[in-house]
Formats: structure tokens, sequence, C-alpha cells
């Protein structure tokens, strides 16, 4: 495990679990280049649960590729959320193709990223994830609304598997799954854009989202291996997106 040399100085806690520790200590050195940066290398995926329960990180960079299996990443994923549930999550790919990054968000990750892309841009992924925001560059992002376009919404549950909309807001939710506009959903749902918008709104601040990705993206999340899943929306957050 490689920390900082100057922790005092850091404030945002980073745990990286890489396929290998070599490439985990270039990409943690890179990341300390930030002094607003705790960066913590591990590349064993059982010791990483144990970090995180102790240390309790802001941030997790898992590679999608650990110890030479591929997708094991989506597991580690997965039970660093249980273990401590504040974390966010940035997936890091070899190479990129849209069912994975798909996959990477539905276990959870709040962004990823492609190792060919540069380092530099790493740390302005990490901190857009601390602060709530998704990262998805242009070809992901291509990938998710592709994708997206052809997975139907679900019933949108919370932990004690209530409702968190309404059904003329599930209506919203599935027109916007379909990939149509609002002046489409309002001609399908005889109601004006302006009503659209209102809903839209509203299921936003429901669900702690702030854009149509992000509200697709946790609609996405409830079909994971076919089951519908239960989750705690996060914080709202300002700035919202129509």
């Amino acid at each position: 495990m490689i920390r900082s040399s100057e922790p005092s100085l850091a404030t945002i806690c980073v745990l990286l679990v890489d396929s290998t520790p070599l490439t985990g200590q270039l990409i943690a050195d890179a990341l300390r280049k930030d002094r607003g940066l705790l960066a913590i290398a591990n590349a064993d995926a059982d010791s990483a649960l144990v970090i995180a329960k102790t240390l309790k990180p802001d941030i997790a960079i898992v590679s999608e590729q650990l110890q030479g299996k591929a997708g094991s990443g989506f597991d580690l994923l997965r039970d660093l959320r249980v273990a401590v549930p504040s974390i966010r999550a940035v997936m890091l790919f070899d190479v990129l193709n849209g069912d994975s990054v798909v996959e990477a968000f539905r276990s959870g990750a709040r962004g990823v990223f492609c190792r060919q892309d540069p380092l530099k841009m790493l740390t302005r992924c990490v901190h857009k994830v601390h602060e709530g925001q998704l990262w998805v560059s242009g070809p992901e992002l291509q990938f998710l609304l592709e994708t997206l376009a052809h997975v139907p919404a679900t019933r949108l549950v919370d932990t004690q598997g209530m409702d968190l909309l309404s059904n003329r807001e599930q209506d919203v939710v599935r027109s916007l799954a379909e990939g149509h506009t609002n002046s489409e959903i309002g001609r399908q749902m005889n109601i004006s854009d302006n009503t659209v918008k209102n809903y839209l709104f509203r299921i936003f601040n429901k669900l702690g989202v702030s854009s149509r990705v992000e509200l697709l993206l946790y609609a996405a999340s409830q079909k994971a291996g076919g089951h519908l899943m239960k989750f705690e929306p996060p914080p709202s957050k300002g700035n919202t997106r129509f």
C-alpha cells in the first residue's frame, strides 16, 4: 500500500485497485501530483475491501479486470458499495465497449475512464465524481445512449420497496428510456411541453439526479440481472438540466 508523503494536504482520499501493482503505482503517482488527493494503491481485491472499511475512502478507482480475470472489477465495485455506501467509484477500462460501460454504471460506478486517455484527465475525473457529477466522455456517452434507448424503464423503489414515483411520473421515465423528446412525450400523454418539464423537475428532485442521462442510468440499474433492484436516491443536486 502506497500513501501520499503529505497526507495533511489531502482532502480527497482515493483508493486505487488496479490489475497489477506496477500500473497501480504509476496511476497513484500521477494522482499525487494534485496536492488535494491522497492516493492509496492496492492490487488485491480482498485487502482492498479491508482498507475501504477501515479508511472509508471518498473515491474508488477500480480496474474492470483484476488478477487476470475480466469483469472481476464489477464484483469488487458492488462489494465496495456495500462495505462503504458513501464511496463514489470510477471504473478503469483497458478498452471501452458499450456493454461494459453500461455494466459499470449498473454496478454503481459514477464515472468510466479508459487507459488510452491522458492520465491528467483522471485527476479531473476524480474531482468531478467527488462533487457528485457523472464522468462520461463522448464515446462512452454514445454507448450509454444507444443502450439505454433499448432498455425499458422499471418501477423505481426505495429500500423498503415503496414506489418513488407516481404512475404518471413512471410513464414519463418510460418514454425517456424509449428516446422520446419532451414534445413527443407531451403528445403521447396529451399534456403540454411545460407540464412535461414540471414532471421532470419533480422526478429529478425525488431521485436526486440532475440530467436525463443520470435518470436513465438509475432506471437501467433496476434491470441488473433481470431483477428489480432497490436503491436509496443520492442527495439532491442543483443545476437541474432538462
